[in-house]
């Protein structure tokens, strides 16, 4: 997996942009996954093609058209790049328990390509902690973490993009409650492996809607100025992107009201 720091996007096939985008795309026919894992990924298209947007005073976004994105390469670079999402493998996880210092260690290492800015924090100590105290993670082992408490985290990583802390709560209570430390049949490790697969099927699938929802786009505005039309027709792809977004997120909510609440939830 590419370990390299994100940086903003340079365009052109020659500079594919690496958009790592969530690294798992469920089966429509298990639990909330599709919708989950589909949102994550939609939510990431719609950063980067927002992070292209700012930062840009208003008064030149007609004007300077030597710093206009192209975005008929920015979309074949997304589309690239979605050819080569990868993800944390189980194997790659140390099988030794590890102190706080070396879990975000490896978490910053590993995760370094799903940064928006390079400055923008992977996880803390603090927010380990805060997992446990929010019944996120169960409590180390004399200060140190499992393998689990990793695959843990890494759902939670995910999942905190876009979800409540109550929801990821109400998602991951049943999972760590049945499958933490379990030895026989189904564990964390084999739950984690089987759903990270399930993502390969759908990439192409993912790649048919962007190539149609980008080609909508782009016959919007016509009645606009060429001069108006770059900036309209990107923030009209943005937006098409940002409704199955609200969408998705719309769905996982209602899945996962439908779970059961965890008993330290009922007591508030």
């Amino acid at each position: 997996m590419d370990e390299r720091s994100w940086a903003p996007p340079r365009y052109g096939a020659e500079h594919p942009v690496d958009v790592r985008l969530a690294p798992i795309e469920a089966d429509p026919r298990k639990d909330c996954g599709s919708a989950t894992h589909g949102a994550i990924r939609w939510y990431y298209l719609v950063l980067l093609l927002c992070k292209n947007m700012k930062k840009k005073p208003a008064g030149r976004i007609l004007e300077d058209t030597a710093m206009t994105i192209n975005t008929d390469q920015l979309l074949e670079s997304i589309l690239d790049s979605l050819d080569r999402i990868d993800y944390v493998k189980s194997e790659d996880i140390p099988d030794i328990q590890l102190y706080m210092d070396q879990v975000t260690t490896f978490m910053d290492s590993h995760l370094a390509s799903t940064r928006r800015y390079p400055s923008d924090k992977i996880l803390t100590k603090t927010m380990i902690n805060n997992y446990a105290k929010n019944h996120l993670l169960p409590p180390p082992e004399k200060k140190k973490y499992s393998r689990e408490h990793m695959l843990l985290m890494l759902f939670i990583y995910y999942f905190k993009s876009f979800l409540s802390i109550t929801d990821i709560q109400t998602l991951m209570e049943p999972l760590t409650g049945k499958y933490f430390q379990k030895e026989d049949g189904y564990n964390l490790e084999s739950i984690y492996n089987e759903v990270m697969e399930l993502e390969k099927s759908q990439v192409d699938v993912l790649k048919d809607t962007v190539r149609r929802l980008y080609s909508t786009s782009q016959n919007s505005f016509s009645d606009a100025s060429e001069e108006e039309q770059d900036f309209l027709r990107q923030f009209s792809f943005i937006c098409m992107l940002s409704f199955d977004v609200y969408l998705k997120k719309q769905m996982i909510e209602r899945l996962i009201d439908q779970l059961p609440a965890p008993d330290f939830l009922k007591k508030k």
